[in-house]
C-alpha cells in the first residue's frame, strides 16, 4: 500500500461551522466599507497594540495595555525585562508579517526568530528535545517526538498549500495542529494565533488589525479546554468551531464599534464619560478608578457608573468569571476606546 503525500488533518464539517462560516462572510462584507473609513492609521496601531497586549497576557506577561504601548513609543516602563523584550519582539514580528508567506517554512522559522529572538537559546529553530504541556502540575498533552517535527511540519505546510477549505477552516485547522506538534522550544501558543491571522490576513487583509485574541483572552479557559477535547478525539473540530465563534464575535464587536456615531458618542451618560475618561487605555481597580474620580462612596460609584457602563457594553472586568476577586481590573471595551478616540479629537 503507497503512503499518500497529502496529509489530511482529521476534522468535520458540522453544521455550526458551516454556519459560522457563513456568518463572518456576511459580517466582513458589511465591515469592509466601514474598515475602509473608520480604521485610520491610529486605530489599526491601536488594534494591533491590543493584539500583541492579549496574546502575550495569554502567555502570563503581566503588562498592562497602558505599558505595551508606553513600550512601543519608546517611554520608561516599569516591568520585567523578559516581558518588555517580549512586548518588542512581538511588534516587530506583527509588523513583518505582511512580508511572509503562510505556506513558507523558512518564514515560519523567521516569524519565531523575530518572536523569541533573546528569549529562547534557539530562535527560528524548531526543537531539538522533547516537550509536554503542564496545567496545574499535569501533563495534558505529549508533543510528537523532536525527531519527528520537521516531517510533520512539512506535512502540514504542504496541506495548507493544497487544501480546497474555506480560508477560515483552514486556518483553524493550522493553529490546532501547530500547537498539537508544538514545534518550537517556546513561544508555540503565540506563533499559533500569529500564523492564524498572517492566513487569514491573505485572504482579507482587514484581519492583519483584527484584534481576535482579546476575545480568546477573555475566553482563555475555554481555549485550553477546547484544545485539550481536540486532543481527546484526536479531531480538531470542537477547535474549529470555538476560533470561528471566537471570530465571529470579534467582527461584531468591531462592526457595533464602527457603527457608533457622534450622536450616540453625544448620548453617553456624564457618568460614563468619566469612567470611561478615567480607564483610558489601562485596567484599573474600583479603588483606583474612584480615586481618580474623585469619589468616596463605593456603593454611589458602583450603581451609578460602573453598571452602566458595563451593561451599556463600554467596560468589561477584567476577571468576569471571579466578579469578587481582590485583583478585580477593568477596561474598556472597543466600544469604549472607540468613543474616547472620537472624543479626544480636535
Amino acid at each position: 500500500m503507497t503512503r499518500s503525500t497529502f496529509y489530511q488533518p482529521p476534522y468535520s464539517l458540522t453544521p455550526a461551522i458551516l454556519g459560522l462560516v457563513a456568518e463572518i462572510s456576511e459580517a466582513i462584507g458589511r465591515y469592509a466599507g466601514l474598515a475602509d473609513r473608520a480604521l485610520t492609521p491610529q486605530l489599526r496601531r491601536e488594534n494591533r497594540l491590543r493584539t500583541i497586549q492579549a496574546s502575550l497576557a495569554i502567555e502570563n506577561n503581566t503588562l498592562t495595555l497602558e505599558q505595551v504601548t508606553a513600550v512601543i513609543d519608546g517611554r520608561h516602563v516599569l516591568g520585567q525585562p523578559r516581558e518588555i523584550h517580549e512586548v518588542r519582539n512581538a511588534f516587530a514580528a506583527y509588523e513583518a508579517m505582511e512580508g511572509w508567506d503562510p505556506v513558507s517554512e523558512a518564514d515560519l522559522l523567521e516569524a519565531h526568530r523575530a518572536l523569541m529572538a533573546g528569549l529562547v537559546d534557539a530562535p527560528g529553530r524548531f526543537r531539538g528535545g522533547g516537550v509536554g504541556i503542564f496545567r496545574e502540575g499535569t501533563l495534558v498533552h505529549m508533543a510528537p517526538p523532536a525527531e519527528r517535527v520537521p516531517h510533520v511540519m512539512g506535512d502540514l505546510l504542504q496541506w495548507l498549500t493544497r487544501t480546497d477549505a474555506h480560508p477560515l477552516v483552514a486556518s483553524c485547522v493550522f493553529h490546532y495542529e501547530f500547537e498539537f506538534i508544538h514545534p518550537f522550544e517556546d513561544g508555540n501558543g503565540r506563533m499559533g494565533r500569529l500564523w492564524q491571522t498572517l492566513i487569514l490576513r491573505q485572504w482579507k487583509p482587514l484581519f492583519a488589525y483584527l484584534p481576535v485574541e482579546t476575545v480568546i483572552r477573555e475566553r482563555q479557559e475555554a481555549y485550553y479546554q477546547v484544545l485539550a477535547e481536540a486532543d481527546r478525539r484526536s479531531d480538531a473540530t470542537v477547535f474549529i468551531e470555538f476560533m470561528l465563534q471566537a471570530l465571529a464575535d470579534a467582527l461584531r464587536d468591531a462592526i457595533t464599534t464602527d457603527q457608533v456615531s457622534d450622536q450616540v458618542c453625544d448620548q453617553v451618560s456624564d457618568q460614563v464619560q468619566r469612567i470611561i475618561t478615567a480607564l483610558g487605555d489601562g485596567e484599573v481597580s474600583v479603588a483606583g478608578l474612584m480615586a481618580a474620580m474623585g469619589l468616596s462612596h463605593r456603593p454611589t460609584f458602583r450603581q451609578n457608573y460602573l453598571a452602566p457602563a458595563i451593561s451599556g457594553g463600554w467596560v468589561v472586568p477584567t476577571q468576569p468569571d471571579s466578579p469578587r476577586s481582590p485583583t478585580q481590573r477593568y477596561r474598556l471595551t472597543a466600544r469604549g476606546r472607540h468613543w474616547l478616540d472620537r472624543a479626544s479629537r480636535p
